[in-house]
């Protein structure tokens, strides 16, 4: 039954990205739909790595205290001003690890 569960959910997400990728496919999605799709990675990011940087102890720690806000401020810096996604994980990775 485990593996009929793993193997329909494989399915699944094998069939739905494959009718957005296919581009022999007929399936185009409007302007609209598009655009509104463009917000889902960020959003996602930012659901993923807020609470990791912001919450310490079940709290809001927005202190230079916290290292690992300071490793975040480094890397939205670094992304901004350098457009260099290796560069940006190396050197604000290299922050984290020497501060903490």
């Amino acid at each position: 039954m485990i593996w009929l569960i793993i193997i329909g959910m494989a399915s699944l997400v094998f069939i739905s990205r494959y009718a957005f990728l296919e581009p022999k496919l007929p399936l185009k999605l409007s302007h609209n739909t598009q655009r509104f799709l463009s917000y889902a990675a960020p959003a996602v990011l930012t659901a993923i790595f807020a609470p990791i940087v912001l919450v310490r102890e079940n709290s809001l720690a927005i202190t230079f205290d916290n290292n690992y806000l300071i490793g975040a401020i480094i890397a939205c810096l670094l992304a901004y001003f350098t457009r260099n996604t290796l560069l940006t994980a190396l050197v604000s990775m290299g922050v984290f690890f020497f501060i903490l």
